[in-house]
């Protein structure tokens, strides 16, 4: 009795997911065993390389479609299509036993060479992808051997015997499946943020700021929906290159400046904790952040100011730059000046009263007021590289980004919302606005293309973070109506309302939402 093609394929599938489970059980263990601080973990080191090599139009659109679930997106996608890879696979195997066998090492040593190219790596990394590899070719040639005949096979096919029917054959390779499945979960499980430091970061004892900041009452809004003046930690943007969150050890973390220095410094977490903290509210926000997104946010942070430890390294006159790296190899270029000025730049170690929560950078941060993310707020800083803009670029510099990154003007309506049923009458209208340390002097509302009206500014206790605003519609009249917002700084400088896309330096244009009044 011949096999379906489907069950061949179903083979397929098997291989590849036992393959990929004991590959990500293993590196999880290869990690903890040995501490290898690259990459063993195939399917991180596949997405990882794949992110490196996105460029500005697809990151912008997957930014767009899926948000701060890009990384699950990407997680979903690579499986289906390894699924579909894998498929094929034990179709070919099936067929010809022996090229289709050769083809799937093949496929998985692409998996390993990605795990060789991964920042750190070491030759031994790979292993866990070579154990996976013979573990499911193994699987692949076992289930196709015991499942009887194919359709396709030939008389120079390798004969099996009958040893499973259908439903045995069809039994097993489910089996298989779930247990790589479960493999693959296991190891993304035992890889993950250790409990271990979040517990670490829980029991630090934050130094008192020299400095501390508070947030007026007046700064703040109770109309429901508007943004909270602080955003909470746990609903704050996270927007990064990192496929599982570095796991950094504060007791083994260190800091250094290099570079174009008159003295290489190195500090450790015990050092940057005893030197002068101060607070700052700033508010940061990522450059693929569309016109009215949500990739903005806005905190208290406690730290160490950036431009202390430059001078306390001595920059060299010629320097213009300073490459920021982070444990997991990820580069920022930031402007010298930006990082030795007045502003409040850190070398960040909490976030609204608390350690910074590992998603977010602990135990040590970069934040700097007036950049977008990408060329300034690095997370698990462990390097500073003084040195040049024509000597070195940051990690999304050569992918087509802007090198300097300065934040635009910018505007946000959160109430009401998009396609809100609002009651006729007064109608209040709410949101926010940002131009980091330039600070906002006006926001303007305009309902379906009228004349706009001076919204009111809530207190501005920084000018490094965003500006609450409201605005009453006094007679919201039946209908559909289209509401419109623009923030001017305190340069004198207006949003700009030609729309363009967040590529290559941030998105610009005016705010609108459609409301039906009834």
């Amino acid at each position: 009795m011949t096999r379906p093609r489907l069950l061949d394929a179903l083979c397929g599938v098997a291989a590849g997911a036992v393959t990929l489970g004991a590959a990500e059980l293993l590196a999880a263990l290869w990690t903890q065993w040995l501490g290898s601080v690259g990459t063993p973990s195939p399917l991180l080191a596949v997405g990882g390389a794949f992110v490196d090599r996105t460029p500005p139009w697809l990151k912008d659109w997957a930014v767009a479609t899926f948000g701060t679930a890009d990384k699950l997106a990407l997680g979903v996608g690579m499986a289906l299509a390894l699924a579909l890879v894998c498929a094929l696979l034990g179709l070919l195997a099936a067929r010809r036993r022996g090229p289709g066998l050769s083809l799937f090492v093949l496929v998985g040593m692409v998996g390993g060479a990605a795990v060789l190219s991964r920042p750190g790596a070491a030759p031994l990394d790979v292993v866990p992808t070579l154990v996976g590899v013979l573990a499911g070719t193994w699987v692949l040639s076992w289930l196709l051997a015991t499942g009887g005949p194919s359709p396709r096979d030939t008389a120079s096919s390798p004969a099996g015997p009958d040893g499973l029917s259908r439903r045995g054959l069809l039994t097993s390779a489910g089996a298989l499946t779930a247990l790589g499945v479960l493999g693959v979960v296991a190891g993304q499980a035992l890889s993950g943020v250790a409990r271990g430091a979040r517990a670490a970061a829980r029991a630090i004892t934050l130094p008192v700021p020299t400095r501390k900041v508070s947030v007026p009452a007046g700064a703040a809004s109770d109309v429901a929906g508007h943004s909270p003046y602080l955003t909470p930690n746990a609903e704050f943007y996270r927007i990064d290159t990192a496929l599982r969150v570095p796991r950094v050890d504060p007791a083994e973390w260190r800091l250094r400046v290099t570079g174009l220095v008159e003295r290489e410094i190195e500090i450790s977490w015990e050092d940057l904790l005893a030197e002068e903290h101060v607070e700052a509210l700033v508010t940061l926000t990522c450059v693929s952040n569309e016109v009215g997104g949500d990739l903005v946010g806005n905190a208290r942070w406690q730290g160490w100011p950036v431009r202390e430890l430059l001078a306390r390294a001595g920059v060299r006159p010629e320097a213009d730059m300073v490459l920021s790296r982070s444990v997991d190899a990820w580069t920022a270029g930031t402007p010298l000046e930006v990082l030795t000025d007045d502003r409040d730049a850190l070398i960040a170690v909490a976030m609204n009263g608390e350690p910074l929560p590992p998603e977010h950078g602990f135990p040590a941060r970069l934040v700097v007021p007036g950049l977008y993310g990408y060329v300034s707020a690095t997370k698990w800083v462990t390097e500073l590289k003084v040195t040049r803009f024509d000597a070195d670029e940051g990690y999304w510099t050569p992918r087509g980004w802007s090198a300097l990154g300065p934040v635009k003007t910018a505007s946000r309506i959160d109430v009401p919302r998009p396609g809100a049923a609002l009651g006729a009458g007064e109608v209040v209208v709410a949101g926010v606005a940002w131009a980091q340390h330039r600070g906002v002097s006006a926001v303007e509302v305009q309902v379906d293309g009228g004349p706009w009206s001076r919204a009111e500014l809530l207190e501005e206790p920084s000018v490094d973070a965003w500006r609450l605003w409201r605005w009453t519609w006094p007679d919201a009249a039946p209908g559909e109506h289209v509401l419109r917002v623009r923030a001017t700084d305190a340069t004198g400088a207006q949003q700009v309302e030609q729309p363009a896309p967040p590529a290559p330096d941030g998105a610009t244009g005016w705010h609108q939402v459609r409301v039906s009044v009834s």
